[in-house]
């Protein structure tokens, strides 16, 4: 895959396929399970979120919220961890991983976060731990060949908010990625966030040449200012992409209207490539034209939603199913060869 920092103009050589939490619509989300057959299925990248344990250790999970995706709430000697918590202005009630120390997070284990809509990965409840972003980068690192390179997009949590209670993102992320010599542009982490502080500050602590980062852009007032003119150009002088949602770029009907195409001309035009999230190919996730039959869980067409991202100008699909996107591209790489 072409390093986003030394590509030759604002579009990457051909899109990237980048698996959103491993391959959760066949196995429980960040699990090794997950990111292994993301791999296996096209994905040059694979996503996992990043939180913090109590003893500052980087673990990928969702949520600091444990609930969803662990059996925490089955474990009795950790009923008293049960607590409500106001994080980044929603109330959460649960257990959090900032409660835990590592070696109590590594008791748990991961179960399926969506059983109404995947109820086939809650075979694999129980079967899988939660591991450390250390551990990712280590997986990728042993998938990657010299023709086949494999990165990861590390998504960072409620960095403000955790960084406000005592355990600062930017500095444990900075520390991490020096520590696993993982720190160059070019090499196998690139960065993304919600929040811009944490990535300035990243970008401050690890310099320019430092990981390439991706600026994630919410449907809200935010992400409005974000993707102006003058906020992409501002996010230029961090970040080397942005990452606005399908329903940015499609509308919530799956029909792109003119300002579509002008939000990735223009984050092209400021030297940005543009990510896309989240492909999901379940009915409930898609536009009703692409449903198929009335099942909230069954599966629509995914991979026409695929090319009409890929045909609008996208650069990279952060998707639950790699192996659709995947075939998007592969389709697409042949089409611009005939």
């Amino acid at each position: 895959m072409e390093s986003l920092a030394v590509r030759p103009a604002t579009r990457l050589a051909q899109p990237v396929v980048i698996g959103h939490r491993g391959a959760p619509a066949y196995r429980p989300e960040h699990t090794a399970a997950s990111y292994q057959l993301a791999i296996d299925l096209g994905a040059e990248l694979i996503e996992p979120d990043v939180v913090v344990s109590r003893d500052g250790v980087l673990v990928v999970r969702h949520e600091n919220e444990l609930s969803l995706s662990t059996d925490v709430a089955g474990r009795a000697e950790y009923a008293d961890r049960r607590t409500t918590k106001e994080v980044d202005d929603q109330v959460w009630t649960g257990w959090f991983a900032e409660d835990f120390t590592l070696a109590e997070l590594r008791t748990l284990r991961a179960v399926e976060r969506m059983p109404e809509l995947r109820p086939l990965n809650s075979a694999y409840d129980g079967h899988f731990g939660i591991l450390t972003l250390g551990e990712v980068i280590s997986l990728v690192r042993t998938r990657s060949t010299d023709d086949r390179p494999i990165r990861v997009l590390a998504e960072l949590k409620h960095a403000n908010w955790s960084t406000e209670h005592g355990l600062p993102m930017a500095e444990l992320v900075a520390a991490e990625l020096r520590r696993l010599d993982a720190t160059d542009a070019s090499g196998p982490v690139m960065l993304q966030s919600f929040e811009p502080a944490v990535l300035r500050d990243l970008r401050a602590r690890l310099g320019e040449s430092g990981p390439e980062m991706v600026q994630l852009v919410d449907d809200h007032g935010t992400g409005d200012r974000m993707v102006s003119r003058s906020g992409l150009r501002e996010i230029s002088t961090y970040a080397q992409a942005i990452g606005p949602s399908r329903d940015r770029i499609l509308g919530k009907d799956g029909t792109p209207s003119g300002s579509t195409s002008m939000l990735i001309d223009e984050a092209h035009r400021a030297a940005l490539s543009v990510f896309c999230w989240t492909l999901r190919a379940e009915n409930a996730f898609l536009p009703e034209r692409l449903r198929r039959g009335d099942a909230p869980g069954g599966l629509g067409d995914a991979l026409g939603e695929a090319r009409q991202l890929l045909a609008l100008g996208v650069d990279g699909l952060i998707t639950d199913s790699p192996d659709h996107a995947a075939q998007a591209v592969a389709e697409l790489r042949i089409a611009t060869l005939v």
